[in-house]
């Protein structure tokens, strides 16, 4: 298995406990951005973009799961982290997953935000990754980005609606389309009964990809799991209702 080394950055302190920070496909690190002043005044943070997003390499090819995942772990080792939280969006909750079965004693607690353990229409997203290459991603971006978030939001707040989509135009689109190809594979339903760690599943009300049943899914699958399903969202809860994800954050990581 190849390891691509990701683009990264710390925030925090450098002696406080860590917490690891993994994005939606599609999106960049900035998107945790409603989450960092929360995060920060306790904990190292450690945020990450996948292939093909930022400054993250995009090897050609289709990836797996379990290569995005061991891309993860191996930036784990080189900084020498040890136990740490993880929090996890869409494809980051997938990883968060798989993360917390490959090396449990690594992971404190689990943070699952628009998660899902089987991925939806997976010949949709085999069909996405390759109008990605054919058409660059500006040719899919109205329909990747529209589950994004609900109507009134994108008329409340139209300047973050324009920098999530514009932030998405400018991903390699090779690299995409190899987490599409991951995505399109998901299907880790027999995994969740080997999480450990500490759980809280949340899932968005108004999600139109994975409302509130893949959640729910999610949590049953994994012992002691918690679910909360947030009202007034769609698929990028933290940033429509940071306010109720910051104080879920805070019960479950900070606190």
């Amino acid at each position: 298995m190849t390891v691509v080394p990701l683009q990264y950055r710390f925030d925090g302190p450098e002696d406080a406990p860590t917490v690891l920070l993994l994005p939606p496909l599609g999106t960049r690190w900035s998107v945790w951005e409603p989450q960092m002043p929360e995060l920060v005044r306790r904990h190292r943070v450690l945020r990450v973009n996948h292939r093909g997003h930022g400054d993250s390499p995009a090897p050609t090819g289709g990836y797996t799961v379990e290569e995005l995942g061991g891309d993860v772990l191996s930036l784990l080792d080189e900084h020498r982290v040890g136990r740490l939280s993880v929090i996890g969006s869409d494809l980051g909750s997938a990883l968060a997953t798989w993360v917390a079965t490959a090396a449990p004693g690594r992971v404190r607690s689990l943070l699952h935000l628009a998660g899902t353990a089987r991925t939806p229409r997976p010949h949709w997203w085999r069909a996405v990754g390759e109008r990605a290459v054919s058409a660059g991603m500006a040719g899919i971006a109205g329909e990747v980005t529209g589950s994004w978030f609900t109507p009134a939001f994108a008329q409340r707040c139209p300047d973050v609606v324009s920098r999530m989509v514009g932030e998405f135009r400018e991903l390699d689109a090779t690299g995409y389309a190899g987490c599409c190809a991951a995505l399109a594979e998901l299907d880790q339903r027999r995994l969740l009964a080997r999480v450990r760690a500490p759980t809280v599943v949340v899932s968005a009300a108004h999600d139109p990809f994975l409302p509130p049943g893949h959640g729910r899914r999610l949590a049953d699958g994994i012992a002691g799991a918690r679910f909360e399903v947030v009202p007034g969202a769609a698929h990028l809860v933290g940033i429509e209702r940071r306010d109720r994800v910051n104080e879920l954050v805070r019960e479950h990581v900070v606190g």
